[in-house]
């Protein structure tokens, strides 16, 4: 067993109460203890980590990215976040897509954020699958945490765009909604034949597409809601309730025009990104005040910078901006922890410091949501893999390349 234990920190552990002169005990890849330097009973072997004079919080979550599908300054060649060559792609999978070694991930520690869920674009009204995977890792294979987590979907001006130049449905809102109970009436359709068939012991064609679809309908999957537009969210909501799936709004960029009706029917939103441009028309009613405004409401939030629209490291710059217009501080941290975690079923492994998840773990120079301290020394599953040199001013991630011995 390898012991790590940060030390002499103000530890935030966000499921519950700060504390001064803290320590937070890591055995191997989970977080074992957590409490006042009194209380945690830290092991001879265990290698010392000074936080004095410094913030020790979990690592920072974005639920929605296309972190090494959409690769920044790649082109065409860098570019598998969109499938667009057929409107239910709920078979296609972003882990397929995913390039570890793009530059966006060394980019997330430097921002202290620690895992992501890498979705799938907007161009399709079903745009495939979901994956949460850690910051740093030498594959894929390692850095993988839930290799299935919901299924992308599309409203709005997207899709409508994409299919309406092809001149093929959906071409309007009407056909997006339309592609959508259609594909959740055949998903029914196929449980149903399905389900008989292995009732009479007879054989069954599986299909993928309707298998995924059939995950959402039972539970097993969260449905992801690409959706801007106040209209498009009620839209949204409507279909969720018909067919009884969770729905999770991402972008929700005119949700606090609908805060009370979000917050009655508890649908939670991933929100943002919240400082670009309005490029298109549903951006037109964006707002930083929106943070503020949704959770004075009663709707989980969590803020997502979508990169690369916006940098991941900026991700924390986003909610200390949502606090500068409103947003509560102590909501504002939660919604890049503990809330992304809760609303995509991942509380068990990440977004807090509690013992038993895992030791993904981020000293501050001092309080994040000042924009003049920075991530210090980064932890993803106990192991050191980022810190900031002081005297160069520069941030160093640690190595992943194969040596071979000598």
């Amino acid at each position: 067993m390898a012991y790590k234990a940060i030390v002499g920190g103000y530890v935030v552990p966000i499921g519950s109460a700060p504390i001064d002169g803290g320590t937070v005990l890591l055995e191997d890849d989970r977080i074992t203890r957590v409490g006042a330097e009194a209380d945690v009973e830290v092991p001879e072997e265990a290698e010392l980590v000074d936080a004095s004079g410094s913030w020790v919080l979990p690592g920072f979550i974005d639920a929605h990215a296309h972190l090494g599908v959409s690769e920044e300054g790649e082109g065409w060649s860098g570019s598998d976040v969109n499938e667009m060559t057929d409107p239910n792609g709920a078979r296609f999978r972003a882990i397929d897509g995913i390039d570890p070694y793009e530059t966006g991930f060394d980019d997330a520690l430097s921002g202290g954020v620690t895992s992501v869920v890498i979705k799938p674009g907007s161009g399709n009204p079903i745009g495939g699958q979901t994956v949460g995977v850690k910051t740093w890792g030498r594959s894929i294979l390692d850095m993988t945490f839930a290799e299935q987590v919901s299924v992308k979907s599309a409203l709005g001006e997207n899709p409508k765009r994409v299919y309406g130049d092809k001149q093929t449905t959906p071409s309007t809102r009407l056909g997006v909604a339309s592609i959508l109970r259609e594909a959740f009436t055949k998903a029914r359709n196929y449980q149903a034949k399905r389900a008989h068939a292995l009732s009479e012991g007879k054989p069954f064609e599986t299909d993928l597409t309707n298998e995924t679809l059939a995950k959402v309908l039972d539970g097993e999957l969260y449905w992801d809601q690409h959706v801007h537009r106040a209209d498009d969210m009620i839209t949204a909501i409507r279909l969720a309730e018909e067919f009884g799936y969770r729905l999770v709004i991402n972008h929700g960029t005119e949700g606090h025009l609908i805060a009370d009706l979000l917050a009655e029917r508890e649908v939670p939103v991933i929100l943002g990104p919240l400082f670009t441009t309005r490029s298109k028309v549903e951006l037109r009613h964006r707002s930083l005040r929106s943070a503020g405004i949704l959770a004075r409401a009663g709707v989980k939030i969590a803020i997502t910078t979508d990169h690369p629209v916006v940098p991941i490291n900026f991700l924390v710059y986003q909610a200390a901006l949502a606090v500068k217009d409103g947003l509560d501080p102590e909501t504002a941290l939660k919604a890049l922890t503990v809330h992304p975690a809760e609303m995509l079923g991942l509380s068990g492994r990440i977004g807090s410091l509690t013992p038993g998840l895992d030791a993904d773990v981020v000293v501050w120079s001092g309080d994040p949501l000042d924009v003049m301290n920075r991530a210090m020394r980064v932890f993803i599953r106990g192991r050191e893999v980022y810190s900031f040199d002081e005297s160069t001013g520069e941030g160093v991630p640690a190595d992943r390349r194969y040596r071979e011995a000598r």
